[in-house]
């Protein structure tokens, strides 16, 4: 039992370190140099950061979730009516 462990955490191991190499790899940092045709825009400010990544998330999930429910309520007053 002891082998199979080992190998799972060694199976492991090389998972999360190639992983982490490639990640390391395909980091911007390494991209030096322009593109061609490459016009990056104005910076977000904090508040639009957070509109774009934080509160339209939890809007999309709570319209989504709201939803869910609501089809799911009409189903269950059509089965007991």
């Amino acid at each position: 039992m002891d082998k199979k462990l080992t190998k799972k955490a060694v199976r492991a191991g090389v998972v999360t370190s190639a992983t982490t190499l490639m990640l390391l790899m395909s980091s911007p940092a390494f991209a030096v140099a322009r593109d061609d045709g490459d016009d990056p825009g104005s910076g977000l400010s904090v508040i639009e950061t957070l509109g774009l990544f934080v509160a339209a998330p939890i809007v999309l999930f709570a319209v989504i979730a709201g939803l869910v429910m609501v089809t799911d309520k009409s189903r269950k007053e059509q089965q007991s009516g």
